[in-house]
C-alpha cells in the first residue's frame, strides 16, 4: 500500500493489472481489507484491466464496480497482452 500511495501522490490516477491467474480467492479478512483500500482509494485508479482464467474471476470485475471509479475491464489470460495495450491507451 506504501508504494501504491507514493506513485498516486507522483503521478495521480494510476492504470493498474490486475492479474488473478492463479488467484483462488479471498479470505474473509483479506476481502474486508481490499474492499477498504477500494473505498480509501476510490479515484486514484483510472483504469483497471482484470485478466484472469476462470468464470468467477470475469464475475469480479463487476463486483468491483461499485468500489472504484476506475473502467474496469476484463481479459481473459490468453489476452493478457491485450490488456496490457488497453492500459496504455490514451
Amino acid at each position: 500500500m506504501p508504494e501504491f500511495e507514493r506513485l498516486v501522490q507522483q503521478h495521480g490516477p494510476l492504470r493498474v493489472l490486475f492479474d488473478m491467474t492463479g488467484f483462488h480467492g479471498w479470505e474473509a479478512d483479506a476481502l474486508w481489507e481490499d474492499i477498504k483500500f477500494g473505498m480509501n482509494h476510490f479515484a486514484d485508479i483510472q483504469r483497471l484491466a482484470m485478466v484472469g482464467e476462470k468464470k468467477w474471476e470475469h464475475g469480479m470485475a463487476t463486483f468491483c464496480k461499485p468500489f472504484t471509479k476506475a473502467t474496469i475491464r476484463y481479459f481473459d489470460h490468453a489476452d493478457a497482452a491485450e490488456a496490457r495495450t488497453w492500459l496504455g491507451e490514451a
